[in-house]
């Protein structure tokens, strides 16, 4: 059974009082179940800046989950149907179109605003502590959760999603620029004719002035960046698929290029792109981390050969050529050079944690740092860590409910 709610918060948990937006979240529940007491269980989307998803069924780790838990799915704020934060509703912020208004009104999207708001919907539907079960952003979203709120939660499961407790967006990208060339090696051994694909078409791009359907150019930049679903467990045979015919009578193919402009677009989530590195951010500007380290590693020069993919990464360029980014490129710079970001976690409540927790910490996790997550392990008080080989960043969603089985089994002493 589904139920849709909604629930007022205040734009800025600072200021109760002040300017009030709508958070929406869908209540889950097995039918045979609707008038159980079930404890509730918050899930905490990847992202930042994606609604939750929408079921259509018991299906993938929901079919778990429902065996014990009321569901809540949260459109995190600014997300799906909670109050939007697009390039439509900031335009009106401000005097005209204020840059500087738009970015002090957008840093109040981060994990540390979600999990404010969790906080008070939870006081609205029960009086207990709930489970958090938090994947990739998600798993941040519910470090923070533990840092300033853990009163408010009976039991934690992380997957994919432990993030270092003080490390910059600079040092993020350090790893997983290592991470990524690996991946593209792999993915290469596997496939070893889509190097000459890849390099056939870099070429053409590098040649010749290529459009989207949408009118968005089509760099060899925007080609590499196609590389972030190589973290994912079908992502190196879906590239793979991309790049088997992807040219017609010389040309790339409609079929290409359409292909493209829905893996490059930031339709369904512009908070992804605009708040991607400040959601690393602790008293430090970011200053477009992702694009001054990638300047270290040589390999993902697009002249090189063979041409290597990025991965989770957002560039100045993204902004300037998405239509739906475009007018918000000031916001977006003013943001990357913000030096007093709040800080977003306590590790010293950490140390002291009294929740249990569970994680999932995903061995060759090409968007999370194994390393990184491994300390923050140690320096949450009683947390244990599942260190798996077995699923890729998406094992929450593939692995028909076992990886949230087996966390349960360990938070509650069964494994």
């Amino acid at each position: 059974m589904l139920t849709d709610r909604f629930f007022a918060v205040p734009l800025d948990h600072q200021r109760p009082d002040g300017e009030q937006i709508e958070v929406f979240a869908r209540e889950v529940v097995a039918a045979d179940k609707a008038d159980a007491d079930l404890p509730w269980l918050l899930f905490l989307q990847g992202g930042p800046g994606f609604g939750a998803q929408r079921p259509e069924g018991r299906e993938s780790w929901l079919n778990r989950a429902l065996d014990d838990y009321r569901v809540l799915l949260l459109d995190q704020r600014g997300t799906g149907r909670s109050s939007p934060a697009n390039r439509r509703t900031l335009a009106g912020l401000g005097s005209g179109t204020s840059a500087r208004a738009q970015a002090d009104y957008l840093t109040h999207f981060r994990a540390d605003s979600i999990v404010l708001d969790a906080e008070l919907i939870r006081r609205e539907l029960t009086d207990e502590p709930w489970g958090v079960l938090g994947q990739s952003f998600g798993g941040m979203c519910t470090v923070t959760y533990l840092s300033f709120a853990p009163h408010g939660i009976r039991e934690a499961f992380i997957t994919g999603g432990l993030p270092g407790l003080d490390v910059t967006a600079d040092d993020v990208y350090r790893q997983t620029y290592r991470t990524v060339a690996a991946k593209n090696a792999a993915h290469y051994e596997r496939y070893p004719d889509d190097a000459v694909r890849a390099r056939q078409i870099a070429d053409h791009l590098a040649e010749h002035d290529v459009r989207l359907p949408d009118g968005t150019p089509l760099t060899v930049e925007a080609f590499q960046s196609v590389g972030a679903m190589l973290g994912m467990s079908r992502g190196s045979h879906a590239l793979h698929y991309l790049l088997e015919n992807p040219f017609a009578d010389g040309e790339l193919a409609d079929a290409f290029r359409y292909a493209m402009m829905g893996k490059l677009s930031f339709a369904a989530g512009p908070l992804y792109a605009l708040l991607h590195e400040a959601s690393y951010a602790q008293g430090t500007a970011t200053r477009w981390s992702a694009q001054r380290i990638r300047a270290e590693f040589a390999e993902f020069d697009p002249g090189a050969d063979p041409l290597y993919f990025t991965g989770e990464m957002i560039y100045p360029w993204m902004i300037d050529a998405d239509p739906v980014l475009r007018p918000l490129r000031e916001a977006a710079d003013i943001l990357a050079e913000r030096d007093d970001w709040p800080p977003l976690y306590d590790p010293a409540r950490l140390a002291a944690n009294e929740v249990p927790v569970a994680a999932a910490v995903y061995y060759n996790d090409m968007y999370v740092n194994r390393e990184f997550s491994m300390q923050t392990a140690r320096a949450i008080r009683g947390l244990q860590t599942w260190v798996t080989s077995e699923y890729e960043h998406d094992g929450l969603r593939v692995s028909d409910g076992a990886v949230l089985d087996r966390l349960i089994g360990m938070v509650r002493g069964n494994i």
